[in-house]
């Protein structure tokens, strides 16, 4: 596909416009005292500053017609999901909680137990939470409480920084949605493993800033961590590890079981990458940070704006709204 067409095709992507969402409900807490907790909105999660770390708290919800079509798979996700977003902050788990609504017991069955697979598989227990089994659709939110002991947060990325993306090319789409699935035939130690690479990562001070690949896709992702930083940044599409299968429009919307965007020196790059390549995960250098508000895709030698924030905001946050945490960029 030519790349303004590309372009054009994954600006109209609902992952992306579901993030503009984002400001409008900002917009009724603009007036309210902010605690001073060291929390910020924007990030991942709630990073509470405790001793020499921080607790980091989470939460998310999840779009009907998905919990609907694949309630276990649903359930396994609230779980991963959440232990993705602890991991992006260079956090590890503590617990989980849902609050889960469902019309009958049978329905919220397969919820359950997709949630206490995933929590099994993953080491992290689930250790209560909210049911309604009278309403009239299944829905779920669930809530992760970690800890971290040096924060990697999106708040942190400077001009000049690397992009480095890393991602868990061994799985296959859930179809019919555009989430890739590396982790439900994967070996529970493995999983452990692959998220202790984050917070490892933090605390050997081989990155500083990092968010984990939502369901905005790629640009969507790198988007909310330029907004969160005040900076631009360049991805060069040639350079974004993907499955030899899948075509790139799709790949750069999808939204991994195992996929992260880190900022680093660039003297750093290649020892960072050299983490993930250890245990099996493809990583590599996708771009730069870069001053401005702009988000560039490039690809075959040319490039095209795929966003100007200053024109078109995305969560309407940014530093001015945000406390850099304690621990952010060294």
């Amino acid at each position: 596909m030519e790349l303004q067409a590309l372009i054009d095709t994954l600006r109209g992507y609902p992952g992306i416009a579901h993030k503009r969402d984002i400001d409008g409900v900002l917009a009724a807490l603009a007036s309210r005292h902010l605690p001073e907790a060291g929390a910020w909105f924007g990030d991942d999660c709630a990073a509470l500053p405790r001793g020499d770390g921080h607790l980091l708290f989470a939460i998310e919800g999840f779009i009907n017609a998905f919990v609907a079509h694949d309630p276990w798979f649903a359930g396994w996700c609230g779980v991963m999901v959440n232990l993705s977003d602890i991991a992006a902050m260079g956090g590890r788990p503590l617990a989980v909680v849902d609050a889960l609504w469902s019309d009958g017991h049978e329905q919220a069955q397969a919820l359950m137990r997709g949630l206490s697979d995933a929590a099994a598989a993953f080491g992290v227990p689930l250790v209560g939470g909210h049911s309604n089994t009278r309403c009239d659709r299944a829905q779920l939110a669930v809530a992760v409480l970690g800890e971290a002991t040096r924060l990697l947060t999106s708040f942190a990325a400077r001009p000049g920084d690397a992009l480095v993306m890393a991602v868990d090319l061994r799985g296959a789409y859930r179809e019919p949605f555009d989430n890739w699935d590396a982790a439900t035939a994967a070996e529970p130690a493995r999983l452990r493993g692959d998220l202790a690479l984050l917070p490892e990562i933090a605390e050997a001070g081989l990155a500083h800033a990092a968010k984990d690949i939502s369901q905005a896709g790629l640009p969507g992702t790198v988007l909310m961590l330029m907004e969160c930083s005040g900076v631009g940044a360049r991805i060069d599409l040639d350079a974004v590890p993907r499955p030899a299968d899948v075509a790139l429009a799709r790949w750069l919307r999808s939204f991994p079981s195992f996929g992260y965007v880190l900022a680093c020196r660039p003297a750093q790059a290649e020892a960072l990458c050299a983490r993930f390549h250890a245990r099996g995960i493809a990583a590599a250098g996708i771009g730069t940070v870069t001053d401005g508000s702009c988000l560039m895709l490039g690809q075959g030698g040319v490039e095209g704006l795929f966003r100007d924030l200053a024109v078109e905001p995305l969560m309407g946050v940014g530093p001015q709204r945000g406390a850099v945490a304690q621990g952010g960029r060294p």
